[in-house]
């Protein structure tokens, strides 16, 4: 399995911005995303806005959303996030915009039309050159078009300028796309769009202590964010950050129907050549690649040579992804 080429990025020194800061006139290319998951389209858009502010000698501003728009207009959406706040922005960041300004989208701010933001824009943070991602749609009036908010623009004194379409071996590439792709344990799928792997966050926390005794002791992983987005049921190779080391391992995500431990959903990573206590620690996983769905098994016996299959098959595909790294 080819897992292809990814983009790492060199961290430069960017400025946060806060809603109340306040730009000099006309210092600013500015461009507007959720960027969640920070994925290759992404990368394309930022490359484009600081392009576009270095030609014109001024700084680069991507603006992003605390919370996502679905979720402040429609409360009950199901909708889950590719990655929290904190990990979105450190990725916005490696892109080396000149500055990040997170706004908080709620119900006043969701009341403004196109043009309304684009004054907001101009006025507050001195942008007069807005780069509009490729079929990105903002203000309260989501039918306009490109044209629109040009027409807008030229009336405030802001040039609005359509970032190029990303035309990578994976395109088309949008967060809508990589949750889709996810939340069905496309996971190697998901990884080429965004440049990197897949990844969850949690606190390692007592569980049900059943695989110690088949041969396969795991890491239960609890506290995970609850607005975010969680890969099919199926077992996962993975890398695990934890205790400051990365380790190669295994991840199970579902219910255990051979172990009859009832419905309650688990998250559970067998960590290979590993055995130290790290309960209470963080853990991020990295999910490479989908090993298999998860499915009842006759019996103990079963499900220990499922087992073993699975880890084998994961050493090989780890190894197979760490080689493409080097």
């Amino acid at each position: 399995m080819a897992f292809g080429q990814f983009h790492f990025f060199n961290v430069t020194c960017m400025r946060m911005l806060s809603e109340i800061d306040r730009l000099p006139s006309g210092s600013t290319v500015a461009t507007i995303g959720m960027f969640d998951g920070v994925h290759l389209g992404h990368v394309t858009l930022v490359d484009f806005l600081k392009q576009q502010a270095t030609a014109l000698g001024k700084q680069s501003l991507v603006i992003t959303f605390l919370r996502h728009p679905r979720q402040v207009l429609h409360p009950d959406d199901t909708l889950k996030l590719i990655m929290p706040l904190e990990d979105r922005l450190a990725q916005i960041e490696a892109l080396s915009p000149d500055l990040l300004l997170p706004l908080d989208f709620n119900a006043d701010f969701s009341r403004q039309d196109s043009a309304q933001f684009i004054k907001l824009l101009h006025d507050r943070y001195g942008v007069d050159v807005l780069v509009a991602g490729y079929n990105h749609r903002f203000g309260h009036n989501r039918g306009e078009t490109f044209e629109d908010y040009c027409r807008h623009g030229e009336s405030l004194g802001v040039k609005v300028v359509k970032a190029p379409e990303y035309l990578g071996q994976y395109a088309p590439v949008s967060s809508t796309i990589i949750r889709g792709l996810i939340a069905a344990g496309r996971v190697v799928d998901a990884m080429h769009c965004m440049g990197r792997p897949f990844t969850l966050k949690g606190k390692v926390v007592h569980g049900f202590h059943n695989g110690r005794g088949l041969g396969f002791p795991t890491a239960n992983v609890g506290e995970i964010d609850t607005n975010l987005l969680l890969p099919h049921n199926g077992a996962y190779a993975v890398l695990a950050h934890v205790a400051g080391q990365r380790l190669q391992g295994m991840t199970n995500i579902g219910r255990r129907p051979t172990l009859n431990n009832g419905t309650q959903l688990s998250i559970e990573v067998n960590l290979f050549d590993f055995d130290d206590d790290i309960y209470g620690e963080d853990i991020t996983l990295e999910f490479i690649s989908f090993l298999r769905l998860e499915f009842k098994m006759c019996g103990l016996d079963e499900l220990k040579c499922q087992l073993t299959k699975d880890r084998e098959n994961a050493k090989r595909l780890l190894n197979e992804y760490l080689t493409t790294k080097q």
